[in-house]
């Protein structure tokens, strides 16, 4: 048996792949004005709780519903998603008992929701049931647990900044007198070079809830820089009736600062003294003070001075 080759010309291939885009455009034509049923998911956000109400179950975050309409409408229903709001101070009277979300009232809520031209067919869950209770509350203080690295030559500005001091918590009153501080759960931060922002989880004790889960933590970091001064040496406690002399009578000081605060330390920022000792023969060590918050760290060169007293 022998096959004949034959070249197929581009113009017949062309005119075949245009039919074929012609009939998907005339199908998803035809799928986009056909009537038919599509089951689509509606997200449910919560509101009015009372902080303190406690619930035996969860909330249902979705109900599947299957609606009717054309097939243009429908798919908008998957490209923004629905989403429903109930306020639960309608269905929350007293201190203990039942939130239910009747069929009807959330059939209703769901229709008004949806374009004027679908049905609604069904709803699942058909209604929504979950019991609450009061739970006793506590504001307790917030506090990091973990580690907080910073880059080479970088250094930290002021201390880390928690979004808020305090928490709230819920729980039975035993379980509460027991908490004196909720710690963010441990984490290592490494590698920080500028001003960093991040969400930390809080860890909250089995059995308890907060009015949060999480907290933002403000950390500022910039890189430092040394400056150099030559400064005297003050002497303390000389004994009375006695000069004392220290040698050299000058040392020099260096002092760590951030970048952006360099021209904002002075000379007269930094003072350095010896206190005499007696128990002390011919040494003194060299001693710094200083009060600018710019300062993170100091020291002198030498760090011990010879002495002589003269009468």
């Amino acid at each position: 048996m022998t096959f004949s080759k034959r070249n197929i010309p581009w113009s017949e291939i062309l005119r075949f792949l245009f039919f074929i885009v012609l009939a998907t455009i005339l199908w998803y034509g035809h799928a986009m004005q056909s009537v038919r049923n599509a089951r689509v998911p509606v997200h449910i956000q919560y509101t009015g709780k009372p902080g303190a109400i406690g619930l035996s179950d969860h909330l249902p975050d979705t109900v599947m519903i299957e609606v009717r309409d054309a097939g243009s409408r429908l798919n908008t229903y998957f490209k923004e998603p629905l989403r429903l709001t109930i306020d639960l101070r309608t269905y929350i009277h007293g201190e203990k008992g039942t939130i239910h979300v009747p069929s009807d009232a959330l059939r209703r809520s769901i229709s008004d929701i949806l374009q004027g031209t679908s049905h609604l067919i069904d709803t699942k869950p058909e209604e929504i049931y979950c019991g609450y209770f009061t739970e006793q509350e506590k504001n307790v203080p917030v506090a990091f647990r973990g580690e907080i690295q910073l880059a080479n030559e970088y250094q930290m500005v002021g201390a880390p900044k928690l979004g808020r001091e305090q928490v709230k918590i819920y729980g039975n009153e035993s379980a509460l007198n027991a908490i004196d501080t909720i710690f963010t759960k441990e984490q290592t931060l490494k590698e920080l070079t500028d001003t960093t922002v991040v969400t930390l989880p809080l860890d909250i004790p089995k059995g308890m809830r907060a009015e949060v889960n999480s907290i933002d933590m403000r950390i500022i970091a910039e890189r430092f820089t040394e400056k150099k001064f030559t400064l005297p040496i003050r002497v303390k406690n000389a004994p009375e009736g006695y000069r004392l002399h220290v040698f050299p009578n000058e040392v020099e000081v260096s002092i760590r600062v951030g970048i952006s605060h360099f021209a904002q330390v002075q000379a007269e920022d930094i003072h350095v003294y010896c206190t005499y000792k007696p128990e002390r023969k011919d040494k003194l060590d060299v001693e710094l003070s200083y009060s600018n918050p710019y300062i993170t760290a100091a020291w002198a060169y030498p760090g011990v001075v010879e002495f002589l007293l003269e009468q």
